[in-house]
């Protein structure tokens, strides 16, 4: 069966944009055709280094190639919103980095335009396809160690301080929570489901952004998660599963491609699981076989399940005093 080769658009050109192209070129059948920035030169410039063939220095120019299949969105937080819509509005499928919006409002307007249009659109949480968390889910699921009792999960790094970094900036999105802190509320969410009750500090640093946030989630029957993000220190950045018979350890960093460590019975062994790239492609491969089935909606990074992870992200923020 002939399949299809899928021209690939890039809006935006920073950092992330960087990455999830060159995971893109190991792809089959994607084909990293387009890019592009506010500044033509700077989609130049990207498009040169990683041999893409057309750039632009609008975002306009390109939801309206036609050649272009899908669009991902690599832009700050903030613009998550407008960027997605103008690509779903030009019906044009959508992986948009997370967070998907900026609050629950924003996600449910442009899962009701993906709707209305019947356009592809997923929030890029990567870590949800990665081979070693398919296999922590292919764990709880088969009940091998039990039920899970609990989980403790952290990401910090130490970002130097630069008010106009869009980390500390809060007109840019900044903050731990909605950038780091993400990945352990999103782990807690698919592991243990949407807690009956949240508990929540920061610390709101002088350019009014969490610079670290403390979380508990608690569920029937004891079961509880602690979760921590921060931009001003380096934690070690794992997820530690409690089963009733095990203890599981997604290590170091628990949200990219990683290896699992198992301890029950006295006993210790780590599982690897080699990747061959930054760990983006499998989430590209993902969105490429949606489109392939005529899907409009993930089977994995559903609708619902970034309805509930925003949820849980706004109702953290209205506990430690966070508006953007």
């Amino acid at each position: 069966m002939q399949t299809k080769t899928y021209n690939w658009g890039i809006l935006g050109a920073g950092k992330i944009a960087k990455k999830f192209s060159k995971d893109l070129l190991l792809v089959p059948d994607a084909n990293l055709y387009a890019v592009a920035s506010r500044s033509l030169d700077k989609a130049q410039q990207f498009a040169e280094n990683l041999n893409i063939e057309v750039s632009y220095g609008s975002y306009l120019e390109l939801v309206e190639d036609e050649k272009v299949d899908i669009i991902y969105i690599a832009t700050p937080h903030v613009f998550h919103f407008e960027h997605s819509m103008l690509c779903l509005q030009h019906k044009k499928p959508v992986l948009c980095e997370k967070p998907l919006g900026m609050n629950k409002q924003q996600v449910q307007t442009m899962i009701t335009q993906a709707q209305n249009e019947n356009v592809f659109l997923m929030e890029a949480l990567w870590t949800q396809f990665l081979p070693h968390f398919q296999f922590v889910l292919e764990l709880r699921d088969s009940k091998k160690y039990g039920e899970l009792l609990g989980l403790e999960a952290d990401f910090g790094f130490d970002a130097p301080f630069d008010a106009e970094k869009r980390i500390y900036n809060k007109k840019l999105g900044g903050g731990s929570l909605m950038d780091v802190g993400i990945y352990p509320v999103f782990l807690a969410l698919t592991l243990l489901g949407k807690p009956q009750k949240i508990e929540a500090t920061a610390k709101i640093g002088k350019t009014g952004v969490d610079e670290n946030c403390k979380i508990a989630f608690f569920y029937a029957n004891d079961v509880k998660a602690n979760l921590y993000s921060a931009i001003d220190e380096t934690t070690p950045t794992t997820a530690t599963l409690r089963f009733e018979e095990a203890v599981v350890v997604l290590n170091s960093r628990f949200h990219e491609p990683s290896s699992i460590t198992i301890q029950n019975d006295g006993k210790e062994e780590t599982i690897e699981f080699p990747v061959t790239t930054n760990g983006y492609s499998f989430e590209a491969a993902h969105v490429q076989s949606m489109l392939a089935n005529g899907n409009t909606e993930s089977d994995k990074m559903t609708y619902t399940k970034s309805l509930d992870l925003i949820e849980l992200l706004d109702a953290i923020r209205k506990k430690v005093g966070l508006v953007y």
